[in-house]
């Protein structure tokens, strides 16, 4: 989906960010809007899967901890690409546990994260909204199950996804200009 028209415009950016939580939860969405907004990349984390991975989730079955390995070791080797040309990014990556963050972290230890946090019944809702993908609502609970929420001494902000998507993007810039 493209950014809003009223999206903020942000400084330009060398940080490097996840946009991280369940599916449904809007990644993509604020993802594809902050990167415009900071003028650099955005990386759709679901375009890395292995056919198998998408295979797997089209069926109903919930990825394990094997299957994600090559996808986020993809995803890092990105941010560690923007890190090492001293570029910003933007990346979608449902990032649900400690240690996938700590993978991806290990590509750029000033990786940030945002999650993206709501309500089950609206995130279901979204997901029901979405046809042809192929994560069908099915699996939300074993996504919401995995999710370990961002822990103390982990670089980044939870957002609510109640709130309007060029909110979101603002807030997570206003964090940025802070830091970058």
């Amino acid at each position: 989906m493209p950014p809003a028209s009223d999206s903020p415009t942000l400084p330009a950016s060398t940080g490097r960010w996840v946009i991280m939580g369940v599916s449904g939860c809007g990644k993509s969405t604020i993802g594809a809007a902050l990167a415009h907004a900071k003028d650099v990349p955005f990386i759709e984390g679901d375009a890395f899967h292995p056919d198998a991975n998408v295979a797997k989730m089209s069926s109903g079955i919930p990825l394990d901890d094997a299957d994600r390995a090559g996808w986020l070791q993809a995803l890092a080797d990105q941010i560690r690409g923007a890190r090492e040309r001293g570029a910003g990014i933007v990346v979608s990556c449902s990032a649900l546990k400690r240690r996938y963050r700590d993978l991806l972290r290990q590509a750029d230890p000033d990786l940030r994260f945002v999650h993206l946090q709501g309500p089950r019944a609206l995130i279901e809702q979204r997901m029901q909204s979405r046809p042809g993908h192929y994560m069908p609502p099915s699996l939300l609970d074993s996504q919401l199950r995995d999710l370990e929420p961002l822990q103390a001494g982990e670089d980044g902000m939870t957002l609510d996804i109640t709130l309007a998507p060029e909110l979101l993007v603002a807030r997570i810039g206003a964090d940025t200009e802070r830091t970058d």
